[in-house]
């Protein structure tokens, strides 16, 4: 059995931040393990500029920001199992995981941990409506991963159902891939997202359908896969109103519907959970070090509710100064005074219409932990 002083599950931005920050204050031993070809996670797939500060990478490209962050780790001294799957954990901190080796076999190898980073991300949430399992219809995310890593087409006549930032910023970038997007489904009265990157679409002529669904999709192309896409009217009740169908020619339908937090790996470890809607679900509960009601286990990212890349970035840095002092590296007041400034940018991160509620769901998600910060 392999020791280790720190463990983290999931080189995202959080996972990334977490081992960055924690060999930066003294950690001498952190494995990064992924289940992905290539460490960044979101960030990897994102070649639009971010908003916001300059502390918060504005006018830096998310692939520029993972490659970084990724180099940055490896000069620390990070060590990174990728094509690696974390199975699950036991009692006393060991962890199962089956890793991928050089000549694409597995093998499976016990790591015993001293602290413990979970920040296995988000995924994608389905919409379910007539032939929705019909080959062609996929996660908008998947899409993004297509054409921005794997530098494939998902298909030539795309329909993007939802509106919110994703689904905004992955019609621009399929259309900048050569695709051609037949149009945009959305069933709330309005769009969801930033209006500069609705307006880029419309400036296209791309039109954008505000409330409706899709009804049904047919798959008469090749192989079953889709051919044609029916959405439909909806009233302030969701419900369809019978004549207003539109049909579509399209090969591919990608569902913006929202993404969730992956928790698999948190059950395992019989963690508290508590229900948070504007955070997409079930969520860990934890305390302002990021710890959760199991000690010596941590969270980060969207593991602990979906937010964005730069929110999960700062989380992932509060994760790995806590597993820092945790392991004796720094003090209690330097760990303290690291995590004030972080938490300053979060809160800062979380100013404004977009952000406000998911502040207060962070506050509630955090008072559920005894001794929490106010």
């Amino acid at each position: 059995m392999l020791n280790k002083q720190l463990l983290i599950v999931g080189a995202g931005p959080a996972g990334l931040a977490a081992a960055i920050e924690a060999k930066k204050n003294g950690v001498k031993d952190v494995l990064l393990v992924d289940l992905n070809m290539k460490a960044g996670g979101q960030l990897m797939k994102q070649i639009h500029k971010f908003f916001g500060s300059k502390e918060h990478r504005a006018g830096v490209r998310g692939i520029d920001t993972g490659a970084a962050m990724l180099k940055e780790a490896e000069e620390l001294g990070v060590e990174v199992w990728l094509k690696s799957t974390c199975v699950g954990f036991f009692d006393d901190k060991v962890a199962c995981i089956e890793k991928g080796m050089e000549d694409g076999s597995k093998k499976i190898i016990y790591l015993k941990a001293e602290t413990i980073i979970i920040a296995t991300g988000g995924q994608e949430n389905v919409v379910r409506f007539k032939g929705w399992t019909t080959p062609g219809v996929m996660g908008a995310g998947a899409a993004q991963t297509m054409i921005n890593v794997n530098k494939v087409q998902p298909g030539q006549n795309i329909v993007m159902l939802g509106t919110g930032n994703v689904g905004l910023i992955v019609s621009y970038q399929l259309m900048q891939a050569g695709c051609n997007v037949v149009c945009l489904v959305e069933a709330a009265p309005g769009i969801g997202g930033y209006g500069v990157h609705a307006s880029k679409i419309s400036r296209a002529g791309v039109p954008i359908y505000t409330k409706h669904t899709i009804k049904e999709v047919k798959g008469n192309g090749p192989n079953g896969r889709v051919s044609e896409v029916t959405i439909v009217e909806i009233d302030p009740k969701f419900n369809p109103i019978e004549g207003t169908e539109k049909t579509f020619a399209a090969d591919t339908v990608t569902l913006a519907a929202g993404l969730k937090p992956v928790s698999e790996l948190v059950k395992l470890q019989d963690i508290e959970l508590v229900f948070n809607g504007p955070f997409g679900g079930w969520v860990p509960t934890h305390n302002e070090k990021m710890e959760t009601t199991c000690p010596g286990i941590y969270v980060a990212g969207d593991t602990t509710g979906v937010e964005e890349a730069n929110t999960a970035l700062e989380e992932g840095k509060v994760a790995g100064v806590s597993a820092a002092e945790a392991l004796g590296a720094i003090s209690a007041a330097e760990a303290d005074k690291q995590r004030a400034e972080i938490w300053a940018r979060l809160d800062g991160l979380r100013m404004g219409p977009f952000g406000e509620k998911r502040a207060i769901a962070k506050k509630e998600v955090m008072a559920k932990f005894p001794g929490v910060r106010a």
